[in-house]
């Protein structure tokens, strides 16, 4: 079973990469992936899928919080996504996950985060999780992938067995889930599919690092990391429990 290189655990990642509007560095753009190398942290991503079957670094499903279109990505090319602009950039669009890799080249530690594509952290995963493979085949660097679905991290595993891999959790309370039957929302809440997806380490959100379960997995020499600390003062409550911390909104 892979587990994280140090490189995960001795800087902090900067979620979705160092972004900053104010400072024409959109989430998950270029921009911000550059600030980040420069700052000498880990980087975080979100990777959703293109029409063309192409792994895209962007977070949500829908475009319009992100960029001046509406709609599914899913449902856009990647050419024609690497035309949109992301608003608060300066001439920043929708990167590919092969640009990223480009620009990091190995030179600080990824996280990656494959998005739920089945809707409800269902089965139905798979074309994602081979474009990210197929992206990642030559890549020299430190990389670790996640998801919240296990499914996805499953077919993660047979995909990329060399690749450490992890589980991103929180206490999936359902009405912070609308989308996911209550039944389903019980089962995640217990992280009972980390041993059968062979994860090493959990990215557990910041406001439930009290939660047992999170001790069990540390007696399994798990690694725990946390998202997404916002303050300074957050972090040194967070690095009580964890082992490193995802942040934005300040420097960590």
């Amino acid at each position: 079973m892979p587990t994280l290189p140090p490189a995960f655990l001795n800087r902090p990642l900067a979620h979705r990469a160092l972004h900053d509007v104010s400072k024409g560095r959109p989430e998950n753009s270029r921009a911000a992936i550059r600030a980040a190398i420069d700052a000498g942290y880990g980087i975080e991503i979100d990777l959703q899928l293109s029409a063309d079957g192409r792994a895209m670094v962007f977070h949500d499903y829908d475009l319009g919080r992100l960029t001046p279109e509406t709609g599914p990505i899913r449902q856009r090319s990647a050419s024609e996504l690497a035309r949109l602009p992301l608003k608060g950039g300066d001439g920043e669009t929708i990167p590919t996950l092969t640009d990223v890799l480009d620009l990091i080249a190995g030179q600080v530690p990824l996280l990656i985060e494959i998005k739920d594509q089945d809707g409800a952290m269902g089965s139905n995963v798979g074309p994602l999780e081979y474009a990210t493979a197929q992206a990642l085949a030559d890549y020299d660097g430190p990389v670790a992938l996640m998801s919240f679905n296990p499914h996805a991290v499953e077919v993660l595993s047979r995909l990329l067995p060399d690749l450490p891999r992890g589980l991103t959790t929180c206490r999936y309370n359902p009405l912070e889930w609308p989308l996911l039957p209550d039944a389903t929302c019980d089962h995640l809440r217990l992280i009972p599919d980390y041993d059968r997806v062979g994860a090493s380490f959990v990215s557990h959100n910041v406001e439930d690092l009290h939660n047992p379960r999170l001790t069990e997995l540390r007696v399994q020499n798990a690694n725990i990391l946390c998202w997404t600390v916002t303050s300074a003062e957050q972090e040194v409550e967070a690095r009580k429990v964890v082992d490193n911390v995802t942040f934005e909104g300040y420097l960590a």
